[in-house]
């Protein structure tokens, strides 16, 4: 059931601080009042402008007060690990030796399978293969008397909106669960999950935490955020509780402050963070949330000073390379004959989620990558330099503006803090 929520124009930090720590209060209260070993699930670092960070650092010493002995282990899914100087940068003074890595590889255990017929009724038929449940076994296997998860609900690619049980799902998931949930939510279609509450993906997901994980002493603390009207990116809802109805309130408050209705954009600068952001597997956020607000035969220019690679393991910057975002229909031509697409679907499905179709141009101004690498992938190249001299985000506003030289752009400066579209393509 969901315990409490906040919801406000603007919570504060100190409000925030005391909402978290009543989260803690009720854990002791409907879970565990002695707990030995408590675990907290926050996202990973390309969600730290959530807040999320400091939020697990205040639950983690509000549960090492009270004598537990407390770790945490960032919903990665299949990310890069961090740094010891990223999780100090994010967690703040919580020891490295007590936070746990996630292997997508070789740390998971499969707890069930979400059958193939299931799937196609649900899909449509877009998707007709089993999707098999596996999660880090150090959440089954733990001993844990509270797991507290951690996150930022916002509209999202594969699942209408992030967060809930996708942190278990698919940020503490196995390579079976990633890559055959990936390409059954991009056959299904980016732009039919983006912004949808319930989408094909998550019924499946709702149906394995009923069935799998429905034992776990569990609760969702689940923060929403919107731009004041400062142009700062503030909280503004704050939701905990054991259950889907938690996630729904959460997710109702996202679609109304995080979903900007705009006319078709004929061109769109976003500025992907470089503290967060080092790939276009996840720079390409700004792809997948400005896609239904582009005009046909617009430009989205992404200004990347984090941006050293493609994929974050060496196997997906390899596929990356070799296929490129070449439109889906040429994806799956590749995907239905090629070992290393069929063995690694998320990255397929990747590429699909990553390309305009055509209908658009995506021009990456990246800090280190060169012309021939972003060329190489079928984007455009625009040099660092000149697109921060022509489109510095300092001078500019989110929402329209008017250039010097009479051009008119549209910016957004967190594109992975809400989704923009016409009201044509919005998902009811």
């Amino acid at each position: 059931m969901s315990w409490f929520f906040a919801k406000s124009d603007e919570i504060t930090r100190e409000q925030m601080e005391q909402l978290v720590l009543k989260c803690g209060e009720q854990c002791l209260q409907r879970i565990n009042g002695k707990p030995k070993k408590v675990l907290l699930l926050p996202p990973d670092i390309t969600r730290a402008h959530s807040g999320s960070g400091w939020i697990t650092n205040i639950l983690y010493h509000f549960f090492e007060n009270v004598g537990a002995d407390v770790y945490l282990m960032p919903t990665l899914g299949q990310h890069i690990p961090h740094t010891p100087e990223q999780n100090q940068w994010m967690f703040g003074d919580i020891p490295e030796r007590k936070i746990l890595v996630h292997d997508w590889i070789n740390d998971c255990t499969t707890i069930g399978t979400i059958p193939a017929d299931y799937v196609k009724e649900i899909s449509g038929g877009a998707a007709d293969w089993d999707i098999p449940i596996s999660i880090n076994r150090l959440v089954l296997e733990g001993g844990w008397d509270i797991i507290v998860n951690v996150g930022h609900v916002v509209p999202h690619e594969v699942l209408g909106f992030a967060n809930h049980n996708k942190n278990y799902i698919i940020g503490l998931g196995g390579k079976d669960t990633i890559c055959t949930s990936h390409m059954a939510a991009a056959c299904y279609g980016i732009e039919n999950n983006l912004g949808s509450l319930v989408t094909p993906l998550r019924h499946c997901f709702n149906k394995a935490e009923s069935e799998f994980l429905s034992h776990l002493p569990d609760v969702y603390l689940q923060v929403v955020m919107k731009y004041n009207n400062e142009g700062k990116l503030v909280h503004s809802g704050l939701y905990c509780g054991d259950d889907l109805d938690t996630y729904l309130m959460a997710a109702k408050q996202s679609k109304s402050e995080n979903i900007t209705i705009v006319p078709p954009l004929k061109k769109v600068v976003a500025v992907m963070q470089g503290d967060e952001f080092f790939s276009t597997w996840v720079a390409n956020k700004a792809v997948y949330r400005t896609r239904k607000a582009m005009a046909d035969g617009g430009e989205l220019i992404i200004i990347g000073p984090g941006l050293k690679r493609f994929g974050e393991q060496d196997s997906v910057e390899a596929i990356i390379r070799k296929y490129g975002y070449a439109g889906t229909p040429r994806v799956l031509e590749q995907w239905k004959k090629n070992a290393d697409l069929q063995d690694l679907t998320h990255a397929t499905a990747h590429l699909i989620h990553g390309s305009s179709e055509g209908r658009f141009k995506i021009t990456y101004a990246p800090k280190y990558l060169t012309r021939e690498d972003i060329e190489s992938v079928h984007y455009n190249y625009l040099d660092y330099d000149q697109a921060m001299k022509m489109y510095s985000p300092d001078k500019l506003q989110n929402g329209f503006n008017l250039l010097d030289n009479g051009e008119e752009v549209y910016f957004i400066s967190t594109p992975s803090a809400g989704l923009w579209t016409t009201q044509e393509k919005l998902n009811q």
